[in-house]
């Protein structure tokens, strides 16, 4: 559980050191080369690199992986676990991209796609945990409503006794924490675990679902697929950890004073306690914020290759085109200081705007910020792609220093390679729909700012 930042807001000098606060986000970590043929085959192992595993068979066609501008086959950048809450699909994530030189900063370079399959198990398993919500939540509605009646009426037994026979029903309905979208576990049926009864049902389930996954698995040949021979990186295991970051530092403020942040969105900021963290943005031409702002935020952990807050709020690379899109800038009436007569126009402010995502072309619904891709990405498969190195390991001062110079020599040359990026966001189906009930198999929008 993330610790919580006391608002103590004492005047001391001598306060204890504040622990770190967890975020909302899950980072995805480079955790060594895959060297196990069946965590290859896996498709619930999540990796950076490598040839895809898929869900269902027959296998999506490998025209998924093509760079819609040079047409050529695209090497997989990362394959994420990532079964959705409350849903009784099995799920999972895949992102490619073109390392071609000429291919870079054009629209069609980096692509993702989403896999879905039906896992019957853990939906009647499902079924029942959501049957056993709404009968808590019609008992906590039955006792907030007995518990307002004794309120007007504090005499009368039968509203007395009910609120007392159902206390305590309820009051964390929706407490299981989020499915880990990176874990190693081949069922959805790890998310929500309620009680010891659940557990057990969920064990059973999960047995259930680990077969009949395997068997669908088992039944794609992979002598006859044609993926094996797409190019692609070194794979490597894309470990997770919680996000945490330093406690904003305590404003003192006079007695009674009242603190209002105006960068917060309407209280709808994940991470309450730091309300340096909010989505607001300075809205200024001199100095990149935005930029600064990323490169403090990824410094607290300079590993991270993959970010995933579902339903959160993505962190943008720069100040480009794409910020403007998806940061509009906000900007509110003056201010009151004294009386009206005095009247201070706050600095204008870029905030986060999920409407600025196209809606889903094949179900009409909203889109939501799924995971983003970070530089050190780029960093990892680069030294793990077979040139004679061994996977992970990192080059020399020279070595780096003549990579730097080859660069600068091929800048016009048309078979240079490298990705340019500097981060890509994913935005996926709130529906999380099947356009086809057989493959179960959609692309999903891409958002790319670029490494300028």
């Amino acid at each position: 559980m993330a610790p919580k930042v006391e608002d103590d807001w004492s005047d001391s000098d001598d306060d204890q050191e504040q622990l770190d606060v967890e975020t909302s986000v899950l980072l995805g970590l480079p955790d060594g080369p895959v060297d196990s043929v069946d965590d290859l085959r896996d498709v619930a192992v999540s990796r950076m690199g490598g040839h895809p595993a898929f869900l269902t068979s027959p296998e999506p066609d490998v025209s998924s992986s093509q760079c819609k501008n040079c047409s050529n086959p695209m090497e997989l950048l990362v394959q994420i676990w990532c079964p959705f809450e409350d849903s009784p699909m099995d799920r999972a994530l895949y992102v490619w991209a073109c390392a071609r030189g000429e291919c870079q900063k054009k629209d069609g370079s980096v692509r993702a796609w989403r896999s879905l399959r039906y896992n019957a198990e853990y939906a009647k398993k499902l079924e029942a945990k959501l049957e056993k919500r709404r009968k808590q939540e019609e008992a906590r509605k039955a006792a907030e409503k007995a518990k307002e009646a004794s309120k007007v009426n504090p005499f009368k037994i039968s509203g007395s006794y009910s609120a007392t026979s159902s206390f305590g029903l309820g009051t964390q309905v929706f407490g299981g924490e989020n499915a880990n979208p990176f874990s190693g576990q081949p069922s959805a049926a790890e998310t929500n675990k309620d009680d010891d009864d659940d557990e057990d049902r969920e064990y059973e389930s999960e047995s259930d679902s680990e077969e009949s996954l395997v068997t669908a698995l088992a039944s794609a040949s992979l002598e006859d697929s044609p993926w094996p021979a797409m190019p692609a990186y070194k794979p490597m295991y894309l470990n997770t950890t919680a996000e945490y970051l330093p406690p904003p530092p305590k404003t003192k403020v006079p007695p009674g004073a009242k603190i209002v942040d105006l960068d917060r969105d309407d209280g709808k900021d994940k991470d309450k306690n730091m309300t340096w963290l909010s989505e607001a943005y300075e809205n200024s031409m001199e100095v990149d914020h935005v930029f600064e702002r990323f490169m403090t935020r990824v410094g607290y952990e300079g590993k991270q290759c993959v970010r995933y807050d579902l339903g959160g709020t993505p962190l943008p690379f720069s100040h480009d085109k794409t910020f403007d899109r998806l940061f509009p800038l906000l900007t509110g009436p003056p201010v009151p200081v004294t009386k009206g007569d005095f009247m201070v126009q706050t600095s204008p402010k870029c905030v986060y705007s999920p409407s600025a995502v196209p809606n889903c072309p094949r179900c009409g619904g909203e889109r939501t910020f799924e995971c983003q891709l970070m530089p050190n990405l780029i960093n990892i498969l680069k030294d793990g792609e077979d040139d004679g190195k061994e996977a992970g390991k990192k080059s020399t001062e020279e070595e780096r220093q003549k990579e730097v110079e080859r660069a600068l020599k091929s800048q016009n040359a048309k078979g240079r390679r490298g990705m340019e990026w500097g981060t890509v966001m994913v935005f996926s189906c709130k529906n999380d729909c099947c356009p086809e009930k057989k493959s179960n198999w959609a692309e999903e929008l891409v958002m790319v700012q670029w490494d300028e």
